[in-house]
């Protein structure tokens, strides 16, 4: 089995892309680290994939605004896929809102292990990828 973990970005923020990627680059782990600029590219990628699990993310980070699909939306058409997708995906909602409503919704998603509010740290991201290894997902 490749202990590869797929990462996938999907954010319009250009910088924080950029940080993130670098930040992943400089933790010791196998990587692979996919980017995508909305919901609907990030979305199409999932659907392309469906039965390639080893090309399918194992981490989601994902934010809420952007445009053309935004991350609400996004977590919409995943659920209704989700049966079909064969591995568990870990999404994680990473975002600058602060807004109560946003956080709420999110915690309502179950699908949704957490709300991150940005910026993500080193640190966080080092536990979230800890999490997976103990559980032997890495």
């Amino acid at each position: 089995m490749d202990n590869t973990l797929n990462i996938c970005i999907v954010d319009d923020d250009e910088i924080y892309k950029f940080t993130v990627v670098k930040i992943l680059e400089s933790i010791d782990f196998n990587k692979k680290i996919e980017v995508f600029s909305d919901g609907e590219e990030a979305f199409s990628f999932l659907l392309d994939n469906i039965d390639d699990s080893e090309q399918l993310p194992d981490i989601i980070l994902l934010d809420i605004n952007m445009p053309v699909m935004d991350g609400f939306q996004f977590m919409e058409e995943y659920i209704k896929i989700k049966p079909r997708v064969g591995k568990k995906i870990t999404i994680y909602m990473v975002s600058s809102s602060v807004d109560l409503n946003d956080i709420e919704k999110a915690k309502g998603i179950s699908e949704i292990s957490d709300y991150i509010i940005k910026p993500i740290k080193r640190g966080q991201l080092k536990e979230i990828i800890s999490g997976l290894r103990d559980i032997g997902r890495v």
